[in-house]
């Protein structure tokens, strides 16, 4: 069966009360989840040849854009009306596979009358895979510490078989083994103790496991690194290519094993005690609280926020975790909308080692494994401080059931610094000085061995930032005694941290004053008449040089250029500033987190990556069935090996229309290069990397003078001087900085 539509009418809400929903992109909720999949059993047991079924995942499918604005009241044009609101139907999507045969179908499913039927289902193409779920990445370890043959293996360097722990990844690439296989790799470490870090005892060798069977297919020994004399190394095989598949893949790495380090690197403080007797914590840290005694300032409607001004949806997904929708700002009584959707809709992070099998690490994190899925409980006092609401995440298992994260978003105020300041530093002048709130959204997501934390906060000045912090465990592999490390650090005996990347895909679904927009890219250029000139007699003079990205084909890929400081700004060129006369924008500000791909151009991973080529990607935006171009490295991300034709690369080259004035959809790319240090050992401190979407002729003015001056009656001086009434003075006049 390779594709079929029906509108079967199989009822089971008498098993699930369906529940009120608030907003139309409200994400899928528990009882929805079961009673979708609940509806998929009973329609393929009657329908279909498919007697056994494992779910993948289970989503809302988003209602067109229109529809929503429509809905909400907020219109597509500046100063334009709403348009009149149709008839949302509400819909879910679901992956999952016939446990039997192994094919994997795609269904989408209506709600109609508080019933769901299924609308179509369709075989995927063969190849086609779904993300690893978190099942499979346990059932990996499972299989891999049973099998015979890596008990037989782990045992020869000292590892038994209940010391064995696997770190499931996805295959990467890998042309030695048939698309339709769905595969892992394992990565193997040695634990030996029940909270050990196991990561400082990596083994030398990964099995590739057959998910659907359950088996271990293969197992690949890597090679290892050798002194060749007056700084030179070489390779203990003639090749980084991949050999054939073999039953025994030892001898070809032409090298002996290697045991795991065996001395504890541990994180807990309990371990770290054990292991060095003289290790205490800090006791010279005095207690901080964030105290609101009147409570937040933000209120919640559902997953609808209001805050400063700002007014937005929050949801959960299990793909991309964090998802910010209908983002408007109350201007003077004026509603603008400002973004549709925002979101880290993609990340790869390709190794830098070249003998094989290691060039199969560079993990597609929300692709291949979802973002969503990955995400933590978060703890009230330790990852959120303050007073916090948290909102709740579901997505589905194997069964169908709902496995519910409580705490899986967070959101806060937080004080920001100063947000602006002026002192009149003439006898007798007065000052003023207001601090910057902000409100925090965040995130917290373990994949295998690395964390990362989404922040998206808002600034009482119309700034927006999404800010990426990188933290959790090196993913490391185990070098021999004096083995030289030609593309790692050595960041504790015997452990190896190859050199990796991170990058990242922001995707922006703007609709600045409607949703007709532009992007303007910028060069700040020198004059070119020279000092002394008539035109340029002092040789300061620069200018900036705007040009409106136009066609897709042409103008769809962008890179950064430093050289002439080079930057964009989503506009609505329909709509002025009263007074600069420039089109209403907001500029990207990413200069810090720009970086290039290093891998080759036609390596695997830049083939798989596209999005990760460029800095900026310009596309239209087309809903078609399945909603909107949300995925710059396409839908289904494992073991693609080329270019999704559903991705970002495919859109700019095949596209043909304009990207001026239209309904446009931005990817930006941003990231670090990672080097890893023996301070990064044995857990990481957190790394930093941000965009910044500030407004730009958008306001009259700046937005934040009527926010008022701070007079906190609580600080207090530190040792009980140089304090006046609570407030510190300005030695210039006597004023009080924070006086109006």
């Amino acid at each position: 069966m390779d594709a079929l539509s029906t509108a079967s009418t199989v009822n089971v809400s008498s098993g699930y009360k369906h529940a009120k929903v608030e907003h139309p992109l409200d994400p899928l909720t528990p009882d929805e989840i079961n009673a979708v999949t609940l509806t998929i059993r009973r329609y393929t047991a009657e329908h279909t040849d498919i007697r056994a079924v494992n779910f993948n995942n289970c989503a809302l499918l988003p209602p067109s854009k229109r529809a929503v604005l429509a809905a909400l009241g907020i219109p597509v044009s500046p100063s334009g009306k709403p348009e009149t609101p149709s008839t949302i139907i509400r819909k879910a999507e679901s992956d999952f596979f016939d446990v039997l045969i192994g094919f994997a179908y795609n269904a989408v499913l209506a709600l109609e009358d508080e019933v769901w039927k299924v609308e179509s289902l369709q075989r995927l193409p063969e190849g086609t895979q779904p993300q690893i779920t978190v099942e499979e990445l346990i059932h990996c370890e499972t299989v891999v510490r049973n099998d015979p043959k890596v008990q037989a293996l782990a045992k020869q360097v000292g590892v038994e078989p209940h010391q064995i722990f696997a770190d499931g990844w996805a295959i990467g690439w890998d042309d030695r083994f048939p698309k339709s296989q769905r595969l892992q790799q394992a990565l193997l470490f040695a634990r030996y103790s029940q909270h050990d870090n196991l990561y400082a005892h990596p083994l030398d060798f990964v099995p590739v496991i057959d998910s659907l069977a359950g088996k271990v297919i293969h197992i690949d020994f890597p090679p290892s690194w050798r002194e060749k004399g007056e700084g030179r190394v070489e390779l203990s095989m003639s090749t980084t290519q991949p050999q054939p598949l073999s039953d025994n893949s030892f001898p070809v790495a032409n090298r002996a094993r290697i045991p795991p380090p065996l001395t504890p690197h541990d994180f807990l403080p309990d371990l770290m005690e054990k292991a060095d007797p003289t290790y205490k914590e800090r006791d010279d840290l005095k207690p901080l609280h964030v105290v609101q005694p009147e409570g937040v300032s933000f209120t919640m409607k559902g997953h609808v926020l209001e805050w400063q001004k700002w007014n937005m949806h929050i949801a959960y997904n299990h793909r991309e975790g964090i998802v910010l929708s209908t983002i408007t700002y109350n201007d003077h009584g004026e509603i603008r909308p400002i973004f549709y959707r925002l979101s880290i809709a993609e990340m790869a992070v390709p190794y830098g080692a070249p003998e094989y099998p290691h060039p199969r690490k560079f993990a597609f994190d929300s692709g291949e494994y979802g973002m969503g899925s990955m995400a933590n409980e978060l703890s009230l006092g330790c990852d959120c401080l303050g007073k916090i609401h948290y909102l709740p995440g579901a997505y589905v298992t194997h069964s169908g059931t709902a496995h519910v994260i409580k705490n899986v978003i967070c959101i806060h105020e937080e004080d920001a610094g100063v947000l602006w300041k002026h002192s009149d530093f003439r006898p007798g002048g007065r000052s003023r000085t207001v601090r910057s709130r902000r409100l925090v959204v965040s995130m917290v997501c373990t994949v295998a061995n690395y964390e990362y934390i989404w922040n998206y906060y808002f600034y009482q000045d119309g700034n927006i930032e999404i800010e990426i912090r990188m933290t959790g465990i090196l993913q490391v592999y185990v070098a021999g005694s004096d083995e030289p490390t030609p593309y790692g650090i050595i960041v504790a005996p015997g452990i190896n941290a190859h050199y990796h990347q991170h990058i990242f895909s922001v995707r922006v679904d703007p609709m600045l004053d409607g949703l007709q927009n532009s992007v303007i890219e910028s060069e700040i250029v020198g004059l070119d008449a020279p000092t002394g000139s008539s035109e340029n007699f002092a040789g300061n003079g620069f200018v900036i040089k705007d040009r409106v990205l136009k066609s897709q084909v042409e103008d769809g890929a962008r890179d950064f250029d430093w050289a002439n400081e080079r930057r964009w700004r989503i506009a609505n060129l329909n709509k002025t500033h009263y007074a600069s006369g420039k089109p209403v924008s907001y500029t990207i500000m990413m200069k810090g987190a720009v970086l290039p791909l290093l891998a080759k151009p036609d390596s695997w991973v830049a083939r798989r990556a596209s999005f990760a080529h460029k800095q900026l990607w310009v596309v239209r935006d087309e809903e078609g069935p399945k909603g909107p171009r949300l995925f710059p490295s396409g839908k289904y991300v494992p073991q693609t090996r080329e270019e999704p034709k559903d991705s970002v690369g495919k859109w700019v080259k095949e596209g043909n229309g304009s990207i001026e004035n239209e309904d446009i959809v931005l990817f930006l790319t941003l990231g670090t290069t990672h080097i890893p240090r023996p301070e990064d050992w044995p857990v990481m401190p957190v790394e930093h990397v941000s965009v910044l979407f500030k407004p730009s002729s958008f306001f009259t003015n700046n937005p934040s003078m009527d926010v008022p001056g701070t007079k906190d009656s609580r600080s207090q001086s530190a040792f009980g001087t140089d304090i006046a009434n609570g407030q510190h003075t300005n030695a210039t006049n006597g004023t009080a900085c924070c006086a109006n």
